[in-house]
């Protein structure tokens, strides 16, 4: 059954060709749309989403065409925050494989049921555009509503390697971005990596980081500039759920500022992504004492964004040979879809199980304190993603990397269940998790639903803890109320009370 999945599962290979002879398609796309909107929004979540950002961040808008911008979260502020735009300017493109996924359908129904209140029933289908498997639940209802149009996904490329697939490249083109240009530098990628060892970048990438999980260096620590911040957010993504699963694999670290030897432990991976002719200096600095001090490092230099086509190509190939080295299936991501099905139960009437109540009696310092080299923190945050927070959260992950010597990976829900969910869940039993969980949210009402937002962002934080209960994890959740600033920082305080771990 695995070989035949893996089989099936191989479109990605040959995309950047198929894609090129769908370009007259893409640009029509663009053309008629052309002036007809100031924004476009992808509602999608996991790799559609982490594929525009890609994008949107490492280009610069494109004078008279729309800005891009992605929405993934039922976090009530920010799905409010969406849906505030003026929907006869907004483009939105709905993005989803079989249209099954809960934050995408839901985001979907408030959107278009602002927009039918806002301009009426026909000129609000006019406003949504749907990318999806042909067939699906999303193609369906999206025909229903009278949507401007529906663009057909690849049904045999997986779900995380969609930058180069109509997810990534729909909005893309919409956006005025090199489509062409992009598809061009991942041809050529996808030639290189045909050829056999050392002359193989995507092979020999792959078997490098493959060897360092064996070796027992299972933190992929993605250092990026601001500018490809959204590309290391897809590479982590992209490793972690193509590797961890069986007790294996990378767990990405992502957005954890660079320290000196004295804060790692012998688990890391440094990957440092540059553009050309804007060098760091102070990452450069860091990252070659770090290789001095015998840390690996793979670095790669961007001469420009279009040159994002080769690197998504030259990641894609590598994921899957580490999954080969690994023996997993690179391809498929088993442990989510228990979080769904849990946050599903939750939404039908059913009570969260036991484990997080015994998870909210756990005392979350005592927990912190106890983490040894090796392991790593996770720090989930149901809370609203303010810059404030954001910065609490920074704080307490470097008090614990300091004072206990361990990689912390830490972000907002549930984009972050998307980025290493899979890893978490079925990758090596290492972590320790920490679930942050706000004041009551303020309902936000889901047409056709009995609950709201606030609803379902609570169901998706009780199913976490209790999909990362049942798989022996160990967590604790932590109530920062109304003032999750000062809770985290308390937190931090702790943590920084602690004396460094010695490494014999």
């Amino acid at each position: 059954m695995a070989r035949k999945q893996i089989e099936a599962s191989l479109g990605w290979l040959t995309l950047p060709e198929r894609m090129a002879e769908r370009l007259p398609e893409l640009e029509k796309l663009r053309d008629e749309l052309r002036g007809d909107a100031d924004r476009v929004l992808v509602v999608g979540a996991g790799s559609a989403a982490f594929s525009v950002w890609s994008f949107a961040r490492a280009f610069a808008p494109v004078e008279g065409f729309p800005v891009l911008d992605a929405i993934d979260s039922t976090e009530p502020s920010a799905v409010a925050a969406a849906a505030a735009h003026d929907p006869a300017r907004t483009l939105y493109v709905v993005a989803s494989r079989t249209g099954a996924t809960l934050e995408t359908n839901l985001i979907f129904d408030l959107l278009y049921g602002r927009a039918v209140e806002s301009l009426g029933e026909e000129a609000a289908g006019r406003r949504f555009l749907a990318v999806t498997e042909e067939g699906s639940a999303l193609a369906t209802e999206a025909a229903k509503r009278h949507a401007r149009g529906v663009v057909a996904s690849d049904p045999r490329t997986p779900a995380d390697f969609a930058p180069l697939s109509p997810f990534g490249l729909v909005p893309a083109a919409l956006a005025g971005l090199p489509v062409e240009d992009l598809l061009v530098r991942a041809s050529r990628m996808a030639e290189a990596c045909h050829a056999a060892g050392a002359e193989n970048p995507g092979l020999l990438l792959g078997a490098a980081i493959g060897a360092e999980v064996l070796e027992g260096r299972d933190k992929l620590t993605v250092s990026v500039p601001a500018a490809y911040a959204g590309f290391g957010a897809w590479i982590g993504a992209l490793v972690g759920a193509a590797t961890g699963k069986d007790g294996k694999g990378f767990v990405p670290i992502l957005g954890e500022p660079l320290g000196g030897p004295e804060v790692y432990g012998a688990d890391r991976l440094f990957v440092r992504v540059d553009p050309a002719g804007a060098a760091d200096t102070e990452a450069d600095h860091r990252l070659a004492t770090l290789v001095e001090h015998g840390h690996p490092l793979a670095g790669f230099v961007v001469q420009e964004p279009v040159d994002l086509g080769a690197e998504i190509f030259r990641w894609q190939f590598a994921a899957a040979v580490a999954g080969h080295l690994l023996s997993v299936n690179p391809f498929d991501e088993p442990d989510l879809a228990d979080g769904r099905n849990r946050t599903s139960r939750i939404l039908s009437g059913g009570a969260a199980e036991e484990s997080v109540a015994q998870a909210e009696r756990e005392d979350a310092a005592r927990m912190l304190s106890s983490i040894r080299p090796g392991e790593y923190l996770a720090v989930t945050a149901f809370l609203p993603e303010r810059p404030a927070i954001a910065e609490a959260i920074e704080r307490l992950r470097l008090a614990v990397r300091a004072a206990r010597r361990v990689a912390t990976v830490a972000g907002f829900a549930p984009r972050i269940q998307h980025a290493a969910g899979q890893v978490q869940k079925g990758g090596p039993n290492r972590g320790v998790f920490l679930q942050l969980l706000g004041a009551a949210e303020p309902r936000l009402s889901i047409p056709g639903r009995p609950w709201g937002f606030d609803t379902v962002f609570a169901a998706q934080a009780d199913a976490d803890l209790e999909a990362l209960k049942a798989r022996g994890r160990r967590i604790a959740r932590v109530r920062v109320g109304g003032d999750a600033e000062g809770a985290i920082g308390r937190l931090a305080e702790a943590a920084a009370r602690e004396r460094p771990v010695e490494v014999r």
